[in-house]
């Protein structure tokens, strides 16, 4: 009598990574940007990649991770920029790089391997 087959064991996918990475390199880059004109393309990188984050999040069923990822996009949007500037700003970059980082390595979508 043949032995039942296991059940594939679950892996984790981490979809959020590379956005995650992606945004926080392009918000240090900022920090040399800061009262340029240039600052503007940091701003909409920084929060495409966030909102990409929040659809991942969205896809792996865990909202809660869309909370931060919303907020980054907020704070680093183009067309209502907010008015910081100085250290706070620099201060927001590092913490948006940190929040970024964060988020893509916690966030994570379980699977199941196919059947061999």
């Amino acid at each position: 009598m043949p032995s039942p087959t296991p059940a594939p064991a679950p892996f984790a996918l981490r979809p959020a990574l590379i956005p995650g990475i992606m945004g926080a390199v392009a918000l240090m880059l900022g920090l040399a940007l800061l009262e340029l004109d240039a600052f503007t393309i940091v701003l909409f990188v920084v929060s495409i990649l966030a909102l990409i984050m929040a659809v991942f999040a969205w896809q792996a069923k865990q909202p809660l991770w869309m909370i931060p990822t919303l907020l980054v996009a907020i704070v680093w949007n183009p067309v209502l920029p907010l008015p910081f500037s100085g250290i706070p700003w620099i201060i927001a970059q590092f913490l948006g790089a940190v929040v970024l980082v964060s988020v893509g390595i916690l966030l994570e979508n379980k699977h199941t391997a196919p059947p061999a």
